[in-house]
């Protein structure tokens, strides 16, 4: 329960100051905006991340459950609280933000790019390019937390720092193109409030796909030793004594 608690609290945290930063910049301060969604999800893997591992993100949940980190039943109640807690968060926005200024940004739902225009040519994105994005990105984010927090050789104090600024990278360079999520939970979480699903596979698929690539490289070519780092639940001290 524990756990649980942490994990709503991890992905209620993420969405409501990612999207609150969209909704306040009207989504014209892509710095702003990639900055709020790492330093909300750095703060509290540093904060929680010791208890429940810090996922937050259900393609991450599913990276760390090939790697052996978590059990089927726990992966999948990490799933639901994470979806739940976007879905909290999206839910209080909209007691703070009118409804004029969450509809002009689409209530922060991750969309694919309109593109740039370069010298009167519209150079446009789509759906094809927005899901290898999403593929690359969330790759990395899971490369660095296999890589940051989960192998026993590095440095853990770190770990927050470093997948928060991944976040905040992937935003600075995927923002434009798919919207970043990198995450099922803060697709889901503003989707569902708004009963908008447009092109909703491209940031289901999208993640859970760079999740288990990023993850079968880190776990079975990498550091093959990490599926022994399982995460156990401690004897009770009675059983201990014995």
């Amino acid at each position: 329960m524990k756990r649980l608690v942490c994990e709503f609290l991890g992905t209620f945290a993420l969405c409501f100051f990612g999207i609150g930063a969209i909704i306040m910049t009207q989504g014209a301060d892509l710095l702003v905006i990639a900055l709020a969604h790492g330093l909300a999800i750095g703060l509290m893997i540093t904060a929680v991340g010791h208890i429940s591992g810090g996922h937050f993100n259900p393609a991450l949940t599913i990276g760390l459950f090939l790697g052996r980190q978590k059990s089927l039943p726990e992966s999948i109640a990490y799933i639901v609280v994470q979806i739940v807690g976007a879905v909290a968060a999206c839910l209080m926005l909209m007691t703070i933000f009118p409804k004029g200024l969450r509809d002009a940004v689409g209530f922060g739902i991750p969309a694919v790019g309109t593109g740039v225009n370069i010298g009167g040519v519209q150079f446009g994105y789509d759906n094809t390019n927005a899901l290898i994005a999403e593929i690359v990105m969330t790759f990395f984010l899971m490369f660095v937390v296999y890589g940051a927090a989960v192998d026993t050789r590095s440095v853990k104090a770190i770990a927050g720092l470093a997948i928060g600024l991944t976040i905040s990278i992937d935003i600075m360079m995927g923002g434009n193109v798919s919207g970043a999520a990198m995450n099922p939970a803060r697709y889901l979480g503003p989707a569902i409030v708004d009963g908008n699903f447009n092109d909703f596979w491209i940031w289901i698929v999208g993640p859970i796909v760079g999740a288990i690539i990023a993850a079968v490289i880190y776990v079975f070519v990498l550091n093959p030793e990490i599926n022994e780092q399982i995460e156990e639940e401690p004897a009770p001290k009675d059983q201990l004594k014995r």
